[in-house]
């Protein structure tokens, strides 16, 4: 009994070392993240990083207008639940902002951002 155990533990952990040495082989660098969280932070920042001004300009434009807009008509509709109606505007913004970190990490990642130096090391350079 205890033979088996031992043999089934060894082979499980045999094909979890051979499991892991090919997916770690498979990854490669890549700094999509950066622009996810900037835009996620600030929306329309990672739009911005991966070099689509237009749809930068949107994306910061709807986070204004939800924050804004939002305030000013949640005021003026829940005047007696002042905070229930800026409930609403939070989760609109917070919808927002994890559509347009996650718009912004796909496109860096089809186009294979990745943030580095330059060879004088003074300036910093990304690419996709």
């Amino acid at each position: 009994m205890k033979r088996g155990f031992v043999v089934v533990a060894l082979l499980i952990g045999l094909l979890a070392v051979m499991a892991a040495g090919s997916f770690a082989q498979a990854a490669p660098k890549s700094d999509a993240w950066i622009p996810g969280l900037a835009s996620f932070i600030i929306p329309g920042l990672g739009q911005l990083l991966n070099d689509q001004m237009d749809k930068a300009i949107i994306h910061f434009g709807v986070a204004v207008a939800i924050s804004v807009g939002g305030s000013l008509i949640s005021s003026a509709l829940f005047y007696n639940g002042f905070w229930y109606g800026y409930s609403f505007v939070a989760a609109a913004y917070l919808i927002w902002s994890a559509y347009s970190g996650i718009d912004a990490y796909n496109v860096a990642k089809e186009q294979g951002f990745s943030l580095g130096m330059t060879q004088d090391g003074l300036t910093l350079s990304y690419n996709f």
